[in-house]
């Protein structure tokens, strides 16, 4: 798994996006229009993160509905010191 968050989330051109929609998503879970408000992103960008975090096991979602709240997954709380590694990195 520390891999897959060191790829997903420093890895890539869209790396600062995912830390800053899973950093928010750790405050609170929300769903893809309010993080796009709160991030001040586009819509679809958030959506795109979101895919790529939930197709790698990094967030979860309620439901495939719209309006589908995120959260982050067990797989990432359990790997949270990395995630925390990797976004002291990210925001240097």
């Amino acid at each position: 798994m520390e891999a897959v968050l060191w790829q997903t989330l420093a890895g890539t051109r869209g790396g600062p996006n995912r830390v800053r929609i899973l950093d928010a998503l750790d405050e609170r879970p929300r769903n893809a229009n309010r993080l796009a408000d709160d991030l001040d992103l586009a819509y679809n960008t958030v959506r795109h993160h979101l895919d790529v975090l939930e197709d790698n096991e990094i967030v979860t979602s309620t439901s495939e509905d719209y309006g589908t709240v995120y959260l982050p997954s067990d797989r990432a709380r359990t790997n949270w010191e990395t995630i925390q590694d990797i976004i002291s990195q990210v925001d240097s």
